[in-house]
């Protein structure tokens, strides 16, 4: 499949219709999704009708600013000039793609925990009733305006909660560089979409690294935003935004997107953002896939960035956390990228807190604890000890919990924040096999899951951004990541940085 932004240019040039963009995605998903059960419903007729708005809206905005209808045509029976008229057809769809809103005409899913109008939400459980929804989330609203053709819910873990897409009551997503291998999440399914050619693009949720665990996992780019970067990401049912909820704890899920590059990853930001109104204070209006191109055509490098290194995991005071050759050997050379790209690298000290593991496993499954769920006793292991385990806390731990989550996040926050960028290792090693974390007790299942990814719920709980960017392969055919921890504000930079790393990475032939 395309890039997203081919087709976007091929959509705004007339070269390509919605509709038949939207019967190869639907060829795509009859043929390619039983493989890797990345897509667990999806509605054909409901694809086709947005993509026949999808054309209509097209052609309405060609139509009121005199854009050819189809740029294989818009010379007209002269074939004279026809690098002109090329030219000519290229520079209208430039300026036709400055009003056409970022996604018209590109098919994607949600995460099968967001609702879409018409559409059933599962959670991944057996314990809820799987309603089929009635109106679009907030989520999903935001991406509708921005054009998306939402057709589809992708594999989630049970309610979301864990670094894979295996839950109780479907088969599991499975990664399309090796169908035995997971690919990540809780996004999982959205990520191996995506890589594996199903969709252009998709967006994820990320509360504790579900973007960018499976982007690493599949080989793509996964940025998480800030918190607050999206409004509907701190967004309660009775409409009020802040970045702390009702009892008090930090809000740590955010929206993200997932694309096979950064220029993919940009234009699926300017979708999630369209709303330009009600961007975040420090956010530039200009799009993200403006800065990016930009970043590429004209940039003389990263000269002047400063950049910390570390392998300081917030986990590693609680847990024995070890980094596997091949992640550490993505990590030096995303490290080496960048000062070859002229930023200045040096080592981030900083000392994580000893009582991170214990608040954050207290503030991550408060939710849980006091969610209503009708049919309790269909809860698979690990969500029914989480929900155990939060009802049997007093409120006041949990309110000492919360407080000090802020507290953690906000000394994190500080430590990172003398570097422009902070680098990490994205994963501790290669997507693990399926079955490797369920197979187990509760117990031993979430340990095994805190290390395969240690360095990202802390940045969720710092509440600033990142983005993990494909460096390398390993021998055995895995892409392998390193992660970029920017300050509040930054994804458009970050997204900057990763691509011109990933220019400088695919020019040597390491990606």
């Amino acid at each position: 499949m395309p890039l997203a932004v081919q087709l976007r240019n091929s959509l705004l040039a007339g070269e390509v219709s919605a509709g038949e963009l939207a019967h190869d995605v639907a060829e795509r998903v009859r043929s390619k999704n039983p493989d890797l059960n990345a897509v667990v419903t999806w509605d054909e007729d409901m694809l086709l009708a947005q993509a026949r708005e999808a054309d209509d809206a097209l052609a309405g905005y060609r139509d009121s600013s005199g854009s050819p209808a189809d740029g294989a045509n818009s010379s007209g029976s002269d074939s004279t000039g026809g690098d002109s008229a090329s030219s000519s057809s290229a520079t209208s769809a430039a300026s036709l793609g400055k009003r056409v809103p970022p996604l018209l005409g590109l098919p994607m899913g949600l995460k099968d925990g967001l609702d879409i109008a018409g559409l059933p939400t599962t959670y991944g459980s057996a314990s809820m009733d799987h309603v089929v929804a009635g109106e679009d989330g907030l989520h999903a609203a935001r991406l509708r305006s921005a054009g998306a053709n939402l057709f589809a819910k992708t594999s989630v873990p049970e309610f979301l909660l864990s670094c894979h897409s295996e839950n109780p009551i479907l088969p599991p997503a499975k990664n399309p560089l090796d169908v035995s291998r997971t690919p990540g999440g809780s996004s999982g399914g959205s990520a191996a979409a995506v890589a594996g050619g199903l969709m252009p693009v998709a967006p994820g949720s990320d509360g504790g690294g579900s973007v960018r665990i499976p982007a690493s996992a599949t080989g793509l780019i996964g940025l998480k935003l800030g918190r607050g970067a999206m409004v509907e990401d701190i967004t309660d049912e009775t409409g009020a935004a802040s970045p702390i909820d009702r009892w008090g704890a930090p809000k740590l899920s955010v929206t993200g997107p997932l694309g096979r590059d950064a220029r993919d990853a940009a234009l699926m930001l300017d979708g999630l953002l369209f709303d330009r109104s009600r961007l975040a204070a420090g956010h530039s209006a200009t799009p993200a896939l403006d800065s990016v191109e930009a970043a590429l055509d004209h940039s003389e490098g990263l000269a002047g960035l400063h950049v910390g290194f570390t392998r300081t995991s917030a986990f590693d005071s609680a847990l024995p956390v070890e980094i596997s050759a091949a992640a550490e050997a993505a990590f030096a050379r995303a490290c080496a990228v960048l000062e070859r790209l002229g930023a200045d690298v040096e080592e981030s000290p900083w000392q994580a807190p000893s009582d991170y593991d214990e608040t954050f496993r207290k503030v991550w499954t408060a939710w849980l604890g006091r969610t209503p769920i009708p049919y309790e006793d269909k809860l698979g292991e690990l969500a029914a000890s989480f929900r155990a385990e939060a009802q049997a806390r007093s409120e006041n731990e949990q309110e000492r919990a919360n407080e000090r989550l802020l507290e953690i996040g906000g000394s994190m926050s500080t430590a990172w924040g003398s570097f422009d960028v902070v680098v990490t290792p994205a994963m501790a090693e290669t997507p693990p096999p399926l079955g490797y974390f369920i197979d187990n007790d509760a117990e031993t299942d979430y340990r095994l899951q805190c290390l395969y990814t240690p360095y990202t719920s802390m940045v969720n709980v710092a509440g600033v951004p990142a983005v993990t960017v494909p460096v390398g392969w390993t021998p055995d055919g895995f892409s392998m990541s390193a992660q970029l921890i920017g300050r509040m504000g930054s994804e458009v930079h970050l997204l900057c940085i990763a691509a011109l790393m990933q220019r400088e990475l695919a020019s040597a032939g390491l990606i």
